[in-house]
């Protein structure tokens, strides 16, 4: 095990993502701090668990709190635990090696924003996908703010940063026979005509820009989602949820 000077930690705060934590991956928490004096079933919930769990805990005063949070909504708790860090290209082979299902990937080709990418993390754990995949320049990785934004997702789908993201493209479709299908507003079928309900590399295009180029000139098709407003395009985590639930639709049928 990694000492603790080496181990990568977040600050959590509150009690929404201190019951993501304790959920999804307890044994990740190395201290926390509840104020014992707050009048709050929630957190004596929670602090039941803690003691259920034999996670020792300060008792710490408001102020001590609103330091540890920086100023966040703490509600009385704050735990320190372990970031969930990001596997490399050479784990995602043995993870589809193991599926017993077709393959269900999200790519997300240069998603920068932290916000964007923990909302996309947790519709990706809702629906079932079997990993996460984006590429370590230009994307922004598991930070604290996505971590959060993720509300336990992170702890619990895979997600891989790689360093060549046209190379594992090239792979998943020669040697897993993954069906990559990107988007864009100007793709050639639209999001309902299309059949996803095989292996699936769905892959969404980073802010502003979308798809690169070269990422694009290795999708299979490339997909549209319909707009009947004015508006020229949605946000990329409100377009990989409507794309994620299609999918899901399709392969439960």
């Amino acid at each position: 095990m990694a000492s603790p000077e080496r181990e990568k930690t977040r600050l959590v705060s509150g009690l929404h993502s201190v019951r993501s934590v304790l959920r999804h991956g307890p044994a990740a928490i190395r201290e926390a701090w509840v104020d014992v004096r707050r009048r709050d079933r929630r957190l004596g919930d929670l602090l039941t668990e803690l003691r259920r769990l034999g996670i020792p805990f300060e008792e710490a005063d408001r102020e001590t709190l609103d330091r540890l949070s920086e100023g966040a909504n703490h509600q009385g708790i704050v735990v320190r635990a372990l970031a969930p860090a990001a596997r490399d290209e050479t784990d995602l082979w043995p993870l589809l090696d193991g599926l017993s299902t077709p393959p269900w990937l999200l790519v997300l080709d240069g998603v920068q924003d932290p916000h964007n990418l923990g909302a996309c993390l947790r519709t990706a754990e809702a629906v079932g996908v079997d990993a996460v995949v984006a590429p370590r320049d230009r994307s922004v990785g598991l930070t604290p703010v996505a971590a959060k934004v993720a509300s336990g997702a992170a702890e619990r789908v895979p997600f891989f940063q790689v360093t060549n993201l046209v190379r594992v493209l090239r792979r998943l479709g020669d040697d897993y026979r993954v069906w990559v299908a990107g988007t864009a507003g100007d793709g050639e079928t639209g999001l309902y005509d299309a059949d996803l309900s095989g292996p699936l590399a769905l892959v969404m295009g980073g802010e502003g820009e979308g798809m690169r180029r070269l990422t694009r000139e290795h999708c299979d098709q490339v997909l549209s989602i319909p707009l009947a407003g004015s508006v020229e395009s949605l946000n990329v985590s409100v377009a990989t949820g409507v794309c994620l639930y299609e999918a899901l639709r399709q392969r439960r049928r």
